[in-house]
């Protein structure tokens, strides 16, 4: 029977270039979202190594079967009884190529479902900081939910929050839950990430959790922080305020998500239409 009430919680991170150093890093932070009292946990994109360098990305990742990660997080899993979202690993899908990849892994140590980033951060903003995700990463495509007992859950990574039609879709798909681990940067979080988020939201009537990276990397990058959870209803009902790792907790209510679609139905108002000829 599914969980209707339950503590989730978010994982705020500023991973490096030392894979190991990062992982102990997660681990310690899910253990006190779990001390907490949390049973849903999220980490952010990038958990296990931030690395902008293609040399020295694909010198330290692996592939599905030889990542240290994921065993560390299936046993963290299994140990505490959790439900845990690893906002995304890299992970090597041929020899010049990486999936971002996120996790969605059961309180028995099994993956139930993985998604791998569809959309690509390709952007050049102003002062001259640009980005090149798909020089190294293979986009996805297919979107997943995933059903549990604390509800349907769908994935998505980072840039994806800019495609509204892949929260839509997996909202149709009967999401209750969206995640949205991110390394957003700071230009764009101060500008974006807070009205997107609630945005997504409210056009799905879905509470969507979006742990983030957070402060200036090793690498030199530099990402917003502000992890958020937002209610079906648009409201902020958890952030950590700032870029420093830390951990944040909240109640979810999935009454929540009834509540907000019976009083704005629109996921059942869509038409069909075209885009009609300059001057028809």
């Amino acid at each position: 029977m599914a969980e209707t009430s339950f503590t989730a919680g978010l994982v705020q991170m500023r991973s490096g270039r030392d894979p190991e150093a990062n992982l102990s890093d997660a681990c310690r932070l899910i253990e006190e979202a779990a001390d907490a009292g949390a049973t849903l946990i999220a980490t952010p994109e990038m958990t296990s190594l931030l690395e902008t360098k293609s040399q020295d990305l694909f010198a330290k990742v692996k592939d599905e079967v030889d990542s240290e990660a994921l065993p560390m997080f299936r046993s963290l899993a299994a140990r505490r009884g959790l439900w845990l979202v690893i906002g995304s690993l890299p992970i090597k899908v041929s020899d010049d190529k990486i999936a971002n990849r996120s996790y969605l892994i059961g309180p028995d140590g099994e993956v139930a479902a993985h998604y791998d980033k569809i959309h690509m951060f390709d952007v050049d903003l102003a002062g001259g900081e640009s980005y090149r995700e798909s020089r190294n990463y293979e986009p996805g495509k297919r979107a997943v939910c995933a059903d549990t007992p604390l509800g349907r859950i769908g994935l998505s990574v980072c840039y994806d929050l800019r495609f509204p039609h892949l929260y839509r879709a997996l909202a149709g798909a009967g999401a209750d839950i969206l995640t949205v681990p991110s390394a957003f940067t700071r230009k764009t979080g101060a500008a974006h990430w807070h009205v997107l988020l609630r945005a997504r939201a409210i056009e799905t009537g879905c509470y969507v959790l979006a742990p983030a990276q957070g402060g200036v990397h090793e690498c030199g990058r530099e990402t917003y922080g502000h992890s958020l959870a937002v209610s079906p209803w648009g409201e902020i009902v958890a952030e950590i305020d700032g870029e420093e790792p830390g951990v944040t907790t909240f109640g979810i209510d999935l009454k929540s998500v009834e509540d907000a679609r019976r009083a704005v139905p629109s996921l059942k108002h869509d038409r069909e239409w075209h885009l009609a000829e300059p001057g028809a």
